[in-house]
């Protein structure tokens, strides 16, 4: 079926974390998720769940397992085992179950920003050190500084968190890059637990290459994370999964969870399910027209504010815009709110190299979009 993902739907009054932070003169580009309907065949599968009418203890079925494991065959010739994917509420839940199984109190956490501030800001609330060598910026992309990586590892550093694709730089990284790094972490001893949420939502000229299908020896140190939820735009249901090879890490993330950490709700593993075995037509619709979202914000910038510089989105809906040529009094993110009433990231909660940066949102109707954009050139005109 074809979608109609220009249609703007009223998001407002619905409980929606992402339309109820502001007032009703803002358009909402900030946290990650779509302002485009589900696919029918997830909706339909949630009808049948509760036109059934009981809402007992429920469990992932082996059909999602199974879905997975084709999946990850299928993409990336990864072979996996049922035991090997566990499921959980979400990908945040798994970065801080990951935190606390593998590094103890005053133990290390190895991050590249700017990133996720879920990664910067939650090691330390459970009482870890987080180490920050950043990314480097080139041109209208990011590099990884090989050298300061290692340097960054310490005696106590235990866990390397890797988001690949990043966000909220757009980077998809090369086999190269991924094997430097997994060198760098096996020769070192460190678990790799790696984000691969926006793993579905790559563009024309990159490919996604999970870090565990490196080698065997990589893949018993990596906790892969993983989710529909960003995909299928399915963040309000709560299904996530880690893949975990190494028996032992298993063990130790199953009793780290143990009592504390719930399992998937009903609804979240229908429609993972759902999503997974019958909504690639949909995904492929609307990759098509977040490149043209991802496109048309590029080109706007470019022919209304030059001042304001788009770095390379390879994968995500999330464009880094850097704001300090603008000449923006203050804070970007601020001042886009204040002044275009537009909401967006703020630049500094990704750590190092965030000043002057604000994160938006792309996956939306292209009139929600192109009237943001008006209001931002317009305020930053009137400077």
């Amino acid at each position: 079926m074809q979608y109609d993902l220009d249609q703007v739907i009223e998001r407002r009054g619905t409980d929606s974390i992402k339309w109820g932070l502001y007032s009703d003169d803002v358009i909402p580009l900030w946290v990650a998720d779509m302002d485009f309907r589900a696919a029918e065949p997830i909706i339909q599968a949630l009808h049948e769940r509760i036109d059934h009418g009981i809402f007992g203890y429920s469990r992932p079925t082996q059909a999602l397992r199974r879905v997975l494991q084709d999946r990850l065959a299928r993409l990336y010739q990864w072979e996996t085992s049922e035991e090997q994917i566990l499921f959980s509420p979400g990908l945040v839940t798994g970065l801080n179950v990951a935190f606390q199984a593998f590094a103890g109190p005053g133990d290390g956490v190895l991050v590249q920003p700017p990133v996720y501030f879920h990664f910067l800001r939650d090691p330390v609330h459970h009482g870890r050190a987080v180490y920050d060598p950043p990314l480097v910026r080139t041109g209208d992309t990011y590099e990884i500084d090989s050298d300061q990586f290692e340097k960054a590892i310490t005696a106590r550093t235990r866990v390397f968190v890797l988001c690949n694709p990043h966000n909220p730089v757009g980077r998809v990284y090369t086999k190269t890059e991924l094997e430097k790094m997994a060198e760098i972490c096996l020769r070192h001893h460190l678990i790799i637990c790696s984000d691969e949420i926006h793993c579905d939502l790559v563009y024309p000229g990159s490919r996604h290459i999970p870090v565990a299908t490196l080698s065997p020896e990589v893949a018993d140190k990596t906790v892969t994370l993983m989710s529909p939820s960003k995909t299928y735009n399915l963040a309000g249901l709560d299904c996530g999964y880690a893949i975990i090879r190494n028996e032992a890490l298993r063990r130790i993330w199953m009793d780290t969870c143990f009592g504390i950490v719930p399992g998937v709700n009903i609804m979240g593993h229908v429609a993972a399910l759902a999503a997974l075995r019958d909504g690639q037509e949909w995904l492929d619709q609307v990759l098509v027209y977040l490149q043209g979202n991802r496109d048309y914000l590029a080109k706007f910038l470019r022919e209304r504010v030059p001042a304001m510089r788009m770095c390379a989105v390879e994968a995500t809906y999330l464009a880094w815009l850097d704001c300090k040529g603008a000449g923006i009094p203050g804070n970007p993110a601020e001042f886009f709110l204040k002044r275009a009433h537009v909401g967006l990231n703020n630049g500094p909660d990704f750590g190092k190299g965030g000043e002057g940066f604000v994160r938006l949102n792309f996956a939306c109707p292209r009139k929600t979009l192109a009237e943001a954009l008006d209001r931002m050139a317009t305020a930053i005109n009137e400077l």
